[in-house]
């Protein structure tokens, strides 16, 4: 029986030990991706948002998104994201005609991704007027 107990006091200590406190990001678009569909040049601005929310129990702080391209600029929020509260990164792509297919990376202190390196991705197709 001690043995048992013991067995499970450890597993339980062991549980503990992987839960993840601090910050959390959690992205409203889904798999990190905001599809711009088939648009025209002159017709749209380009200009897209993520919306997140700081799931965990800390200051989530976003330290740089990073683009692939010139053609992609991201904004992002200043301040640091308090637990519960929402933020947005806006991102302007140039709408050069053609495919889009950019990646940016988010670097934060989020523990929900490794090292804090989230990609997102944006994708459609832009058409000349």
């Amino acid at each position: 029986m001690k043995k048992i107990t013991t067995l499970i006091a450890i597993i339980i200590m062991g549980a503990f030990g992987f839960a993840q406190n601090g910050p959390k990001i959690d992205f409203k678009a889904k798999d990190n991706t905001i599809d711009y569909g088939t648009v025209t040049k002159k017709g749209d601005s380009g200009v897209r948002t993520f919306e997140f929310t700081n799931t965990g129990d800390a200051p989530l702080i976003i330290t740089n998104v990073l683009s692939t391209c010139g053609c992609t600029v991201p904004t992002k929020p200043e301040a640091p994201i308090m637990p519960g509260k929402t933020g947005k990164i806006v991102v302007k792509y140039s709408m050069i005609p053609g495919p889009i297919r950019k990646t940016l990376t988010v670097e934060s202190n989020a523990v929900n991704y490794d090292g804090g390196r989230i990609p997102l991705k944006i994708k459609g197709d832009v058409i000349a007027d």
